[in-house]
Order: structure tokens, then C-alpha cells, then sequence
């Protein structure tokens, strides 16, 4: 029976297990995200987030006990330096944990731990949304009925004051072009006509002409 048992020795005597938390709290910090086993990610956080919760505040007792939990001046000081003022404001939650495809040898549960505040795809850097509260909604709806009416009044008045406009559909242009090319052909067969006019006019003029002249010889 495990009963108050709360520490996952992961299968480590107690100097290897904190060597290998701490080598991987070191590489967390530095590369910001990391692959491991569940159960190992799951310790990793337990073991990281009291330290980076440390470096919220730069002293020096506070780097010495980061430094004697991490044994790495490079790490601590990226941690002081670089990770503390992105996590100035957040109370805790400092790591994620994303799992993943269980491991090909031993199918073992994988998973990625990373710092919440490196990974710019999912920050949240849109503005908050309005809450909307359900109370008091009949009233409202009581309350805005006559505006709707009044809209819908002045939406009908300026329906009627609105010129409708027809859309022309092929055939009606065909139409109209039919009827141009009729009313073209009707003002060509009109001038033929007060052209035929004009020349027989013209005959009936010369006509008279060489019966005047016939008269007089």
C-alpha cells in the first residue's frame, strides 16, 4: 500500500535523483522547454517552480540557495537575469505540461515542460471580453421593443421615399437592341423614300423644263 507516500522516487536512489532534477531544472532554464516522461515533468515541476518563485526577488541569499539547488552559475544567473522579470507578475504556474506520443522503445508516457511566459503562441494578448449577465434581461427586452418599432417605421419611410430601380436581364436588352436596329431600318427606309421623292421631283422639274423650250422654238 502507498499510503502518504507523495514523492515519486522515480525508481532513484536520493543523490541521483536530485543530480537529475537538478541537471534538468538547469536545462529547462536554458533552453526554456524540454522532453521527458510524464512522471519525470510532473517531479521536474514540483522541484523548479520554488526556485523560480526565488528569483522574484534579487538578493544575495536568494542566489545562493537557487545556486546550491542548481549547482550552475549559468543557470542562475539566466534565471535572475532573464526569467525574472518575465514572471514578476504572475502568482505561480510558472511551467506547462503538453503531453505527447508515448515513447517507440518502452511506450512510455512523453510529454513537453516549457515556461508558460516563453512560448508566444499561446500568450493570451487579446483584450478581455465583456461579461454579459443574464439578470434583468426581460426589462431590457421590454424597454428597447419600442425602439425597434420606431426603427422599423423609419425603415419603411425610407423604403417608400427609395427609387426602385429594375435590373435589365438579357432578353430585355436583346429586345432593345432588337427594336433600335427596327427603328434604324424604318430612318434608312424613310430618307430611300424622300430620296425617290426628290429625284422624281427633279425629273418632273426637268420635264417642264423641255416643254417650255419646245414652246418657244
Amino acid at each position: 500500500m502507498r499510503h502518504g507516500k507523495k514523492i515519486n522516487h522515480l525508481s532513484r536512489t536520493a543523490s541521483h535523483r536530485k543530480a537529475m532534477l537538478s541537471n534538468m531544472a538547469c536545462s529547462l532554464i536554458e533552453h526554456k522547454r524540454i522532453n521527458t516522461t510524464l512522471a519525470k515533468a510532473k517531479a521536474l515541476r514540483k522541484y523548479v517552480e520554488p526556485l523560480i518563485t526565488k528569483s522574484k526577488e534579487d538578493t544575495t541569499h536568494n542566489r545562493r540557495v537557487v545556486f546550491s539547488y542548481l549547482q550552475n552559475k549559468d543557470a542562475s544567473s539566466i534565471l535572475f537575469r532573464d526569467v525574472a522579470p518575465k514572471i514578476a507578475n504572475r502568482p505561480g504556474g510558472y511551467t506547462r505540461i503538453i503531453k505527447l506520443n508515448n515513447r517507440l522503445g518502452d511506450n512510455a508516457e512523453m510529454a513537453m515542460i516549457e515556461l508558460v511566459d516563453f512560448n508566444e503562441l499561446l500568450l493570451d494578448n487579446k483584450p478581455a471580453k465583456k461579461k454579459s449577465r443574464r439578470r434583468g434581461g426581460s426589462k431590457k427586452a421590454t424597454s428597447s421593443a419600442p425602439k425597434s418599432d420606431v426603427s422599423a417605421a423609419e425603415a419603411n419611410d425610407t423604403i417608400e421615399d427609395a427609387v426602385v430601380v429594375e435590373e435589365t436581364t438579357a432578353p430585355d436588352m436583346e429586345e432593345v437592341s432588337n427594336k433600335k436596329e427596327e427603328a434604324s431600318k424604318e430612318g434608312d427606309s424613310k430618307e430611300e423614300v424622300s430620296n425617290k421623292k426628290e429625284e422624281a421631283s427633279k425629273k418632273d422639274d426637268s420635264k417642264e423644263e423641255t416643254k417650255d423650250d419646245e414652246k418657244k422654238d
